[in-house]
């Protein structure tokens, strides 16, 4: 006992339990009704005043432990309930003048699919220290899409974007350049003239451009470059005189091509090109008067500046290795490439420092020379699903592929216990670097150890009241920059909305997101924080038209308007023809515009 109280004495204060404490205070009480009723002491026990003491000493003890408890009480008492939400109901609209303005006031989707008719042209936003995102502008980033006045009323047919020059093919098929990398007015401008071109890509300093008759040429970028060195020349099918091009530029020209084969489609990276004929066959070739391509990405093992056979540097070679298979689209990314064959099959080549042709990264083998298949079945084994993978897309160091999974009868089941037996799945499947967010899975990684499934964009379903049945969401357009991608998805949409509608019927276009990089602005967010998953962005004209129809203040998403044929202008009264909009994601520079 004695070692017990010493130990106690030594505790600290707040080691040590209530109730070693506890009995003192109890023993108040009990001792003044003692002293009361024994009257016994030390020669004082019967003094009135010693037991008036005592029970003023009494009643303080008793009143300050009934304070204690009730400020302990009061101390944990549950907190004040929150106030009761109070329910906003919507605004009150402006009062509808006719059919149409009803369908504005109550959608800004409509409205933004008409105002996409109406006034045709090219919104970008990004990088602009080189005038490209606004040629009329001083301003080093665009933070929110901004119309380019020079394309105001006018539809393309294809655009690409670097930070430092900007490239479009008009109408009418002609180039049209512009930005510092171009020249130091900045401002677009006609050069390539009369080829009918139908598309085009851009490298690290010449763009290359594909005909209508199938000719592939690569031009300089720079507008110095352009009237330097000996010029082609330009024939006349209604004269017997020819007479010099205004611009110097090079055709790339396959060999061996059949009678009847032509060059139908084309990718670049920054050193690299791919050309895809009509009998599905691809040929590559340097794209770049900086460097010889030098990572495998033009699919021939062994090829280099020192061992290249004899000729121009840039003269295509084709790639044996995927000879057998009907090749139906090529993409390019900086220093990899990638083919999609027909039957869904895919085919890799080029660096793969970040993992980027869909494989774990080998220190000791950075790229692969010569195309090898990526195996999706593998991916999918295990999973009830057959893939077939449906498109390709590259940008910088990443990759995309989108999948339809068909439901199948796996190991061991039985087909006739599947009710989703034969259903599609479409997925959305990225590789590469993802440090920016550029993979859109959420994650921020240096390097992939394979595909991974963009969550937000897979196994999408929405209900079709044409077929009256549930379909997979598939992505119509993906687009991926250097560091940033945008994806159209392929939601039901609607664009047929006449006057023989209901006032409450509206148009709706095709959602549409980004993720990625942001250093430059070039998501559109208006922030510059990166982001690693597939987000909206605001209406292109920045919500005025919303404003203008009573929704100022409120936010509602970009819906991009697909092809269809409409009459063009104020309340349909232009030229009649096929337009949509289209996104494009360049080098750290964003645009959208209406594509013919």
């Amino acid at each position: 006992m004695i070692n017990h109280r010493v130990a106690l004495r030594q505790t600290s204060l707040l080691c040590r339990s209530l109730n070693a404490t506890a009995p003192s205070l109890r023993q108040w009480p009990r001792y003044i009704g003692t002293l009361r009723r024994s009257g016994k002491g030390n020669g004082n026990e019967g003094d009135p005043r010693r037991r008036s003491l005592g029970k003023i000493i009494g009643g303080v003890v008793i009143f300050g432990s009934v304070a204690a408890a009730t400020l302990y009480t009061y101390s944990i008492k549950e907190p004040p309930k929150p106030r009761e939400a109070v329910i906003e109901y919507e605004k009150a609209r402006p009062v509808a003048e006719s059919k149409e303005d009803n369908r504005d006031i109550i959608s800004s989707q409509h409205l933004q699919v008409k105002k996409s008719w109406e006034h045709p042209g090219v919104y970008a936003w990004g990088a602009n220290s080189s005038g490209v995102a606004a040629p009329d502008s001083t301003d080093q980033s665009v933070k929110t899409p901004r119309r380019i006045p020079y394309f105001d009323g006018q539809l393309l047919r294809d655009l690409k974007l670097d930070r430092y020059f900007g490239a479009a093919i008009n109408e009418k098929g002609d180039l049209v350049q512009w930005g510092a990398g171009f020249s130091k007015d900045v401002k677009p401008s006609e050069t390539l003239k009369g080829k009918d071109l139908i598309r085009i890509e851009i490298s690290r300093d010449r763009i290359i451009a594909l005909g209508k008759n199938g000719t592939v040429y690569s031009i300089p970028v720079a507008e110095s470059d352009q009237t330097l060195g000996e010029k082609s020349q330009q024939s006349s099918w209604f004269s017997f005189w020819s007479r010099p091009e205004r611009i110097n530029y090079r055709q790339l020209k396959p060999q061996n091509l059949g009678w009847d084969e032509r060059i139908v489609d084309i990718a670049s990276g920054l050193d690299h090109a791919l050309l895809l004929t009509s009998r599905g066959r691809v040929f590559s070739a340097a794209s770049s008067t900086s460097n010889f391509p030098s990572f495998g990405q033009m699919g021939i093992p062994g090829l280099s500046w020192e061992t290249r056979p004899k000729g121009p540097y840039d003269e295509p070679h084709e790639i044996l290795g995927l000879k057998g298979f009907r090749i139906a689209k090529v993409a390019a990314g900086d220093y990899h490439s990638l083919a999609l064959d027909t039957d869904g099959r895919v085919f890799v080549f080029g660096d793969n420092t970040s993992g980027q042709l869909g494989f774990e990264v080998e220190p000791q083998i950075p790229y692969v020379d010569g195309p090898i298949p990526l195996p999706f079945n593998k991916i999918y084994s295990g999973s009830g699903r057959q893939p077939r993978v449906t498109s390709i897309a590259a940008g910088g160091a990443n990759s995309f592929f989108t999948v339809d999974a068909k439901r199948v009868a796996g190991f061991r089941e039985d087909a006739d216990s599947i009710k989703d037996l034969g259903r599609i799945t479409a997925d959305t499947w990225a590789c590469g670097s993802g440090i920016w967010g550029s993979l859109g899975t959420g994650k921020w990684t240096h390097v992939s150890l394979g595909p991974t499934k963009i969550k937000p964009l897979s196994g999408l379903y929405e209900w079709d009241e044409n077929t009256n049945s549930v379909i997979p969401i598939r992505l119509t357009r993906l687009s991926a920059g250097s560091s940033h991608a945008a994806a159209v998805m392929d939601n039901v949409t609607s664009v047929d909305i006449t006057n023989s509608n209901t006032h409450n019927e509206t148009n709706w276009g095709a959602d549409v997101v980004f993720w990625g990089g942001n250093e430059h602005y070039q998501l559109g967010t208006g922030k510059r924080n990166n982001i690693p998953v597939p987000t909206y962005i605001e209406p292109l004209d920045g919500g005025e038209g919303d404003a203008a129809k009573g929704r100022k203040g409120e936010h509602h998403r970009f819906q991009i308007t697909p092809r269809t044929t409409v009459r063009l202008g104020e309340d349909g009264k232009g030229r009649k023809v096929s337009v949509e909009q289209r996104v494009e994601c360049g080098r750290f520079v964003t645009a959208v515009y209406s594509g013919t």
